[in-house]
């Protein structure tokens, strides 16, 4: 089997003279060929390249561009696969082969790639070494062929990707519409996936990549950055979806799962974009079943090929899930986006089990970056980020531990993100905190929250506590477990005064009516600190201080009742007497 190299270069040759010697000393011979295409180089690329008796090559007047070069470099090649790779990589022990046992794993897999030191997308793995021969002893222990390092992804990163002839046969070459470079391997990837082919990333295989040297010179120049902004903007009209955004895989949020790793897990998230961290999920949890929601019907059309998508608004619409059905609910970076997310919560939390979890990331409002904006008045409203203008909710620490109680939630873990800190910035938050309490010194430097909810009994046992009447024992049973002040302390978030007191009252009396007098108090003292002029209170709080002998206590209230209310009072007055 011939796999076709295929390297692009333009100019620097010395990181070109390492590729190729890498590639012939760690590469088994006879199992490739070299093809390189020349973009117009002017230093001696040209005159070495010719010297080399092993390279075919093809010599462009001009620079083509990365897009048109690869094409140039596939439609002479006669691999039956091919392999496009940036010239400033220095390849390792096994790596073809490994990368070629996993895209032969499977007639479904159309690409592969590998990790490095320098990479987007999440292709990176740590790696400490100073020198080449330090990076290849580092690469001989790590480049072990093993099929649970395989990790099925949404895009392969084009700097090393190796892929099937077919795919050439069926998707067609890299799209030129991306010259001279950037987003040509998110189409070329998500056009692949279209035509049913998984891409894998083999976390088995480590190279080395220097990192955009055939740009660095260019990279300064601002008409070839603002092509690289067309290039997105082009990919957006294309796709109808931010690539980065849209493609992006939330480990952070992944990481918060804890299940054995065959759990038949079943798992929704919304807006999912084009279903990146689901497909993450995937990976890893081999027997989860994924379902997804997502407005832009462009993403979701990508999602859709891992997932069982629902068209719905989580805020509004009835969601067609069984009750109690999901293990994990995911809201990344969406609830903030909402009117009302605590409708959606509330919604969501139908479906999700008992033993259920709701994983969430949210800014944070009080970050130092928004509060330095907004004092020094240099925040913009097209400014993207915590204050970006498509969000319509704003949270705090304490607004989210807020939102999880008021809708049926219990907050077990929350942590943050960060942004890297310089000197400026410690400073900037000392001075903040010397304006609030100490202790929330750290919120300042959050920037985004990463919290963990689960389903709080409490919150149904409250809901239906305006029918204790009906059965109040069977109530008294479901409350018990929980300490007044733990009761008080989840109505106390409850927005609304009037709903709080008429909990607190009815709560105050069913402990009365099935003897649980040292339980009583509590609840009728904080509704009356809520509505001092609360009849149905006074008359509870009055009442039950005289039946325990307070008879002193209970007059005063007695006389606030008689102020307001001379006939419940006579009521009071008689049931008291009887």
């Amino acid at each position: 089997m011939l796999t076709s190299i295929v390297i692009l270069t333009y100019n620097q040759l010395e990181y070109t003279k390492q590729c190729i010697e890498s590639i012939r000393q760690y590469t088994r011979p006879g199992t490739y060929e070299l093809i390189i295409v020349d973009n117009a180089s002017s230093d001696s690329t040209r005159e070495w390249v010719r010297e080399q008796k092993d390279i075919r090559a093809i010599f462009n007047d001009e620079n083509l561009g990365f897009p048109k070069g690869c094409n140039q470099g596939i439609e002479i090649s006669n691999g039956d696969n091919i392999l496009l790779l940036n010239n400033d990589v220095v390849v390792t022990s096994h790596w073809l082969e490994n990368m070629l046992s996993a895209l032969y794993s499977d007639e479904s897999v159309g690409a592969v790639s590998c990790v490095t030191n320098h990479c987007s997308y999440k292709q990176t793995v740590p790696a400490n070494y100073e020198t080449m021969d330090e990076m290849q002893k580092f690469a001989a222990t790590f480049n072990h062929s093993d099929p649970e390092k395989w990790e099925e992804r949404l895009k392969l990163v084009g700097f090393c990707l190796l892929f099937k002839r077919v795919i050439v046969h069926t998707v067609g070459l890299l799209d030129e519409l991306f010259t001279p470079g950037n987003h040509e391997d998110d189409d070329f990837s998500i056009r692949m996936r279209q035509a049913g082919y998984r891409l894998l990333l083999c976390k088995d295989t480590f190279i080395h990549h220097y990192g955009s040297v055939s740009f660095k010179s260019q990279e300064q120049d601002l008409k070839y950055r603002q092509l690289l902004q067309k290039n997105e903007q082009k990919f957006q009209k294309k796709w109808g979806f931010d690539s980065n955004y849209s493609q992006h895989i939330r480990y952070e949020l992944i990481d918060l799962i804890e299940a054995p790793l065959d759990a038949p897990l079943r798992i929704l998230e919304v807006g999912c974009a084009c279903g990146g961290t689901l497909l993450g999920i995937k990976s890893m949890y081999k027997n989860s079943k994924l379902h997804g929601i997502e407005l832009n019907k462009n993403s979701g059309r990508i999602a859709s090929l891992i997932a069982e998508m629902l068209d719905a608004d989580v805020e509004k619409d009835d969601l067609s899930y069984p009750e109690e059905y999901f293990d994990y609910i995911i809201c990344a970076d969406v609830l903030e986006h909402m009117s009302d997310p605590w409708a959606a919560l509330k919604n969501l939390r139908k479906h999700l089990k008992s033993s259920g979890k709701i994983l969430i990331s949210l800014p944070n409002i009080m970050h130092y970056s928004v509060i330095s904006k907004l004092v020094m008045g240099t925040w913009g409203y097209e400014e993207a980020g915590i204050l970006d203008k498509t969000h319509l909710r704003f949270f705090t620490f304490n607004e989210i531990q807020k939102m999880a109680i008021t809708t049926g939630f219990e907050v077990k873990k929350i942590g943050g993100t960060t942004l890297p800190a310089t000197e400026e910035t410690k400073i900037l938050v000392e001075q903040l905190a010397l304006m609030g309490q100490k202790e929330i010194k750290d919120q300042f430097n959050i920037y985004q929250y990463i919290a963990l909810f689960e389903k709080e009994s409490l919150y149904d046992v409250l809901e239906n506590i305006m029918d204790y009447k009906d059965d109040p024992r069977n109530f008294y049973e479901r409350v018990k477990s929980y300490t007044p002040q733990k009761l008080i302390e989840h109505i106390q978030h409850i927005s609304d005064v009037a709903h709080k007191v008429d909990l607190l009252n009815a709560l105050g009396v069913v402990h009365f009516e099935m003897g649980a007098y040292d339980r009583v108090l509590p609840f009728f003292d904080k509704a009356y600190q809520l509505d001092l002029e609360n009849k149905e209170v006074l008359y509870n709080i009055a009442y039950f201080l005289e039946f325990i002998g307070e008879v002193e206590e209970a007059a005063t209230f007695k006389n606030e009742l008689k102020k307001l209310d001379p006939k419940a009072y006579s009521e009071l007055q008689f049931a008291l007497d009887n």
